[in-house]
C-alpha cells in the first residue's frame, strides 16, 4: 500500500480522527492507534474508543489496498510536524510505515489491525434526520456543557434529543440547571428519542462537518454521516427525567434587560462574589430596575442597577454566578426575559424573541 496525499488535508484529518482514539493507558493496541485503509473507496481514517467511532474519508492518490493501524499519538505527532506546502507520502510493508515528506523519512512501527473492532452502525435506517452540520455543531458545544459531570448517574451525564413533529429539542441539565434547546428540522416524519453522553456529543460536535448531516439512530448507536465522515457514538441506557415537571407555570416577578447590559453588570459584579459564588438579584418592581449584588468579606461589595421592563412582586433571590453567565452563550437575542416563580423556586431565562430557547436555573439559599 502506497498513497501520497496533501500535507495539510493529512494533518487535518489525522487531528480528528486521533480525539476518538483511546487515550488511558493500558487498553488494545489497536483501540489507541488509527487505522489507515486504502482500497476501492479511497483512502479512509478509522478510530474508535468503543464509546465514539469516527470513519473519514480523504482525498489523495492511492496505489494499490493495504490497511495498517499506527499508534494516534505517533501519527499525530508526525501530523503536527508537517508544515508548509507538498505531499507526504505513506507506504507500509511488514510492521512498518514508511513516512516521507520534504528530504525527511520515518519509519513508524505499526500494530496489529485484527484487532480493531468494527464501528457499529444503527440497524434501523427509517430513523433518521437531515440537518446542517453547523447546527448541530453548535446545538451540541452551547447544551452539552450544561449536563452533569459525574457519571453517578448516568443520564445526567448525557443529552436528551427527541424528535417530534419535525423538531429536534435537545436537553441537558446538571440538576442545578437545566437547558433546552430546539431545532427545526425539514423531514417531519421521524419520531424517537435518544440520550448521547455529552463527552460523546462535544467530541462528536468538535468533527463535524459544516455541510448537511444526516443523523440515524436506533436502540443502542446514533450515527452522523456527511461529506465523508461518519461519526458514531453509544447511547446511554438510561431513562431521562421528565424536565417538564419542573419547570414553573407561573411568575411572581418577571424583568426584561438588555443582554449587554446584563452580562456587563454581571461580570463586574461576579468579582466579589463569595466562595459560594453567590450574587443576588433583586426584582425592584416600584423602580424598575434589576439590581445585581455580591458581597465578599474578604475583598468588598458591589451592586449594579440594570434598567429594566419589570411586572410583579418585589422579590430577592440568589444564585450561583457561573450558572446565569452560561446562558449567554445559549442565545444571540438582544434581550433577556428573566421570570422568577419565587423563593426556592427556579428563575426561567428566555432570549427576547429566541422561541427556541429555555434556560432553568435552581437558587442558592439566601
Amino acid at each position: 500500500m502506497r498513497i501520497s496525499i496533501d500535507k495539510k488535508k493529512l494533518s487535518e484529518a489525522v487531528h480528528i480522527a486521533a480525539r476518538f482514539a483511546e487515550r488511558k493507558a493500558g487498553s488494545l493496541p489497536a483501540l489507541s492507534s488509527v487505522l489507515i485503509l486504502a482500497g476501492d473507496d479511497g483512502i479512509k481514517l478509522r478510530a474508535t474508543n468503543l464509546e465514539t467511532g469516527i470513519d473519514l474519508k480523504i482525498e489523495g492518490r492511492c496505489d494499490g489496498e493495504g490497511v495498517v493501524a499506527v499508534p494516534a499519538s505517533i501519527l499525530s505527532q508526525l501530523a503536527s510536524s508537517l508544515s508548509g506546502e507538498g505531499v507526504v507520502s505513506l507506504e507500509s510493508a511488514g510492521e512498518t510505515l514508511t513516512v516521507k515528506a520534504d528530504t525527511g523519512t520515518s519509519s513508524v512501527k505499526t500494530v496489529p489491525y485484527d484487532d480493531f473492532p468494527s464501528i457499529p452502525f444503527p440497524e434501523d435506517q427509517r430513523n433518521h434526520i437531515t440537518l446542517p452540520g453547523v447546527v448541530l455543531k453548535s446545538l451540541f458545544s452551547a447544551i452539552a456543557p450544561c449536563a452533569s459531570p459525574s457519571t453517578i448517574r448516568p443520564e445526567l451525564a448525557s443529552l436528551y434529543l427527541s424528535i417530534e413533529g419535525g423538531t429536534l429539542t435537545a436537553v441537558a441539565t446538571d440538576s442545578f440547571r437545566l437547558a433546552e434547546k430546539k431545532v427545526s428540522l425539514s423531514n417531519k416524519g421521524t419520531q424517537g428519542v435518544v440520550l448521547i453522553p455529552s463527552k460523546n456529543a462535544l467530541e462528536i460536535a468538535q468533527a463535524l462537518p459544516d455541510e448537511e448531516v444526516v443523523m440515524s439512530f436506533d436502540d443502542h448507536q446514533c450515527a452522523f454521516a456527511g461529506n465523508g465522515t461518519l461519526l458514531v457514538s453509544r447511547l446511554t441506557n438510561a431513562a431521562y427525567p421528565d424536565y417538564r415537571q419542573i419547570i414553573p407555570k407561573d411568575a411572581v416577578a418577571e424583568a426584561m434587560v438588555l443582554r449587554r447590559d446584563f452580562e456587563n453588570a454581571l461580570r463586574r459584579v461576579t468579582i466579589f462574589s463569595d466562595s459560594f459564588q453567590k450574587i443576588r438579584l433583586d426584582f425592584d418592581v416600584k423602580a424598575k430596575r434589576l439590581e445585581l449584588f455580591a458581597r465578599n468579606a474578604d475583598v468588598g461589595e458591589s451592586s449594579e442597577a440594570l434598567s429594566a421592563q419589570l411586572e410583579g412582586s418585589a422579590l430577592e433571590i440568589s444564585f450561583n454566578h457561573r450558572y446565569l453567565a452560561a446562558v449567554l452563550g445559549l442565545t444571540s437575542a438582544e434581550s433577556l426575559s428573566l421570570s422568577a416563580a419565587g423563593i426556592g423556586r427556579p428563575l426561567v431565562i428566555r432570549g427576547v424573541g429566541d422561541a427556541s430557547l429555555l434556560y432553568l436555573v435552581s437558587p442558592m439559599n439566601q
